[in-house]
């Protein structure tokens, strides 16, 4: 058990200084490497936790599950994730960045290639439909937890490897991350769906986890200090170093490099010892718990469309499975756009200030969820919604989803901060997955003499979307006035 901890420890400072006329380039470029490595390598994680929402019709359709098991297999996704969340966001603050988010990549990979393997053998197997809806729900709860080591180590690399001052703008390139993974999904799974059968779905996801797995393995770094550079703080000019000029370091006798040595320890240590008291502090900071679940009603309302929007087109306004999945992907797609520009203009315009740009990212986010299910079956007019509900779902998932939380903690805390929206969040999502599954079915219009669905009613869940919608932007107006707590 020792070496296995031993393995995910926080890396140690490296022995090797990088010479001091060439740290800013030795920076730069680690810092890039690996902010793009969290930010696709999230993507692909994405990929491994949508893959089962593009083939929710036709497994409906084949028999295989019905809505209401769907439903249930999704929220063990979510509450397993929920809980992880909470768990590995903490653990994550103390661990080697680039060995956690990679083991969680690697299980969540085997858990769907395991589902693939379990729907293409189900028949010779002779497994039947309650049986395979229990190995079903195991796997995708695995998957949950396995997940739920992604963010928080990705995040916490932004912490590690940016400035203050910059970390929105950052923040918000990297939240673009969701909206890649999911419009991958929505295109690449879709295809081999379509192409193949519902089962090469799992198979498709499996392989961009292998894909996610090498790039995080290649190009993601712990900190700048097991690359033998100053801390962030250092770095960043939040905090000198004892000695830095060649002049007192001759006359001293004392090098550059050993005092930046002496400074990096002296953060190291103070982290550490700090770390509990201020994770605790953050667990009573009420700020954080009200952002918290905000994020969850938001979560319900994004995953409304991202769980159940391909299902709703097909069976409700009648397009086809490619039709569906591609104004799903333009949900998807947009949001790229909401979270890059979410984050430089918070940092550039509203000066770090997100309260304001988040509230009326939930507004239109509303008013696109009207549009989207209220709107008629036109092909232009669900577009347009999507791509609306896409930009300020981009904007919330930046803020509500994290951002807004890890401004009102210090940097050693940043796993935690996500860990607890993470958990509300996701329970959240998990249980919007059951009672939409449920209204659902308990609305299916059927044939009176075979019990054949014919269509499907979404009046009421329609209801309980919007209503989450809603919810999710007041709840920040009681955050309003909060600064930062002192730590």
């Amino acid at each position: 058990m020792g070496k296995f901890l031993d393995f995910y420890k926080i890396s140690s400072p490296s022995p090797c200084k990088v010479p001091l006329d060439k740290v800013q380039g030795r920076y730069r470029s680690l810092r890039m490497q690996t902010f793009l490595a969290a930010t696709f390598g999230y993507a692909l994680y994405y990929v491994c936790r949508t893959s089962l929402n593009v083939m929710k019709q036709p497994i409906i359709d084949s028999g295989f599950l019905t809505a209401g098991q769907l439903g249930l297999i999704g929220a063990c996704l979510y509450w397993t994730y929920a809980v992880g969340k909470f768990v590995n966001g903490f653990l994550a603050d103390h661990c080697n960045i680039k060995k956690f988010m990679a083991t969680g990549l690697v299980i969540s990979a085997a858990a769907n290639f395991i589902m693939g393997i379990l729907g293409v053998s189900s028949g010779a197997a002779g497994m039947g439909g309650m049986a395979m809806f229990i190995c079903f729900a195991i796997m995708w709860g695995i998957n949950g937890w396995s997940q739920s080591m992604g963010a928080p180590p990705a995040i916490i690399s932004l912490s590690r490897w940016f400035p203050l001052d910059v970390r929105g703008t950052w923040y918000g390139f990297f939240s673009a991350s969701h909206n890649f993974g999911e419009g991958l999904s929505f295109i690449f799974v879709s295809l081999m769906v379509s192409l193949a059968g519902w089962q090469w779905g799992f198979f498709s996801a499996a392989l961009a986890g292998v894909a996610g797995v090498v790039l995080i393995i290649l190009c993601l770094h712990d900190t700048p200090q097991s690359k033998g550079l100053p801390s962030i703080e250092v770095l960043a000019g939040e905090e000198e170093p004892a000695v830095l000029s060649e002049k007192e370091d001759v006359s001293s006798g004392v090098s550059a490099q050993s005092c930046v040595k002496d400074a990096d320890q002296a953060a190291g240590n103070r982290r550490k010892d700090d770390a509990g008291r201020i994770q605790k502090a953050v667990l009573r900071n009420p700020g954080v718990w009200i952002l918290a679940l905000s994020s969850a009603f938001m979560y319900m309302s994004r995953y409304a469309i991202n769980e159940w929007g391909m299902f709703f087109l097909q069976k409700v306004k009648g397009f086809g499975l490619k039709e569906a999945a591609f104004i799903i992907a333009v949900n998807t797609v947009m949001g790229i756009i909401g979270t890059v520009v979410s984050g430089y203009m918070s940092d550039r315009i509203f000066k770090g200030d997100r309260k304001l740009p988040a509230l009326l990212a939930g507004i239109l986010e509303t008013l696109a969820l009207i549009l989207f299910l209220y709107g008629g079956n036109g092909w232009l007019v669900n577009v347009l919604s999507m791509t609306l509900f896409g930009i300020a779902i981009g904007v919330l998932i930046s803020f509500l989803g994290g951002l807004m939380a890890v401004d009102l903690v210090p940097r050693e805390a940043t796993g935690a901060a996500i860990g607890i929206v993470g958990l509300a969040s996701y329970m959240a999502a998990g249980l919007m997955n059951v009672v939409s599954g449920w209204l659902i079915d308990g609305q299916a219009i059927t044939d009176a003499a075979t019990g054949e669905v014919l269509s499907y009613d979404f009046k009421y869940v329609s209801v309980f979307w919007i209503g989450a919608a809603v919810i999710s932007f007041l709840l920040p107006l009681l955050n309003w006035h909060r600064r930062p707590a002192a730590f």
